[in-house]
């Protein structure tokens, strides 16, 4: 009953059953997962065509900043939507400070816009287990723009590209950012990188940064989708390119619509989905079985009184489950 009420009020635009299927879906619960499975399912095919969005930036590029006024910008369009910012989890609790939804005030209190900050928790890659499952949930829900906002913490912040059409990479003038243009790294995933802070003393060291990332760029393969990337100049401060930027994202969007690349891509996302998916769930419920029946916490007994190390720790594991 509980659950054809959230998908009920989920296709009905409900922020409220909305919030519940994606407290379900993040739940770690072994009794949740074929419920988050069968609540997904069902929604499947009542999902809008949205546009999907990743960002990324390292810790002071100022991505809540931009987000909140591009996110401006959009529902200012007519658009619903939907931001899904992934904070990171502490290594040591667990615990999560989700703080993105209160640096986004005024995005916050837009009745066009759904925020919502959930914990990496422990999930390599700058988004989390569940991110995907959550932004099929928004599309149900009627929203017609989904953006990601990963941990932001390093050059691998690049599984966001695994669940969207576009990535936005944030970097800012001054910091050597620009630098990394030569790497191959997460530059070379971004089709849209922005110099965020390009304003007052900051124009002259972002249009240089620009210039040396749009140098480096040529010494990387063309993009497949036949479009970017680009390097653009922005204030998510003062609002300054942030219209641009969208007009950008907007012109990638019919770009990648029309040649076909996005459809190609999103079956590779889903097939990719399936797998990580699938073990996913294995190893949860291999895990739950094995606690269950004590086996598990008898090895780790041993492995932490000496009596085992971790191979052989494995080997016992294996045993178990062959």
């Amino acid at each position: 009953m509980i659950q054809n009420q959230i998908i009920n009020g989920i296709k009905a635009g409900d922020t409220l059953a909305l919030a519940k299927g994606i407290t379900l879906v993040e739940s770690q619960k072994p009794e949740h997962r074929k419920q988050a499975f069968e609540l997904v399912s069902a929604l499947y095919d009542h999902r809008k065509d949205s546009i999907r969005l990743g960002i990324t930036g390292i810790p002071g590029v100022g991505k809540s900043t931009f987000i909140e006024s591009l996110g401006t910008h959009i529902t200012k369009q007519g658009l619903r939507l939907a931001v899904l910012a992934i904070d990171p989890s502490s290594s040591r609790t667990a615990g999560s400070i989700l703080g993105d939804k209160t640096r986004m005030e005024e995005l916050s209190r837009n009745e066009m816009a759904f925020i919502r900050p959930s914990p990496s928790s422990g999930t390599l890659g700058g988004v989390s287990a569940r991110t995907r499952e959550s932004m099929l949930m928004c599309e149900a829900a009627g929203y017609d723009v989904i953006l990601i906002e990963t941990v932001g913490v390093g050059q691998s912040e690049t599984e966001v590209i695994n669940i969207t059409d576009t990535f936005i990479m944030l970097g800012m003038p001054g910091t050597g950012d620009e630098l990394q243009g030569i790497k191959r790294g997460i530059m070379e995933t971004a089709d849209l990188i922005v110099i965020n802070k390009a304003d007052g003393d900051n124009v002259t060291p972002a249009k240089r940064a620009k210039s040396q990332i749009e140098m480096a760029l040529h010494l990387f393969p063309a993009a497949e989708s036949d479009w970017g990337p680009k390097v653009m100049l922005a204030s998510g401060l003062h609002g300054n390119g942030v219209k641009e930027c969208w007009n950008n994202l907007v012109d990638r969007q019919s770009t990648i619509n029309n040649n076909g690349w996005l459809l190609q891509n999103r079956k590779r996302q889903q097939s990719r989905a399936f797998q990580r998916l699938a073990e996913l769930s294995i190893y949860e419920q291999m895990m739950h079985q094995l606690n269950h029946q004590k086996e598990l916490s008898l090895i780790q007994a041993e492995l932490q009184s000496g009596e085992i190390n971790e191979f052989e720790a494995t080997l016992s594991l294996l045993q178990l489950i062959s």
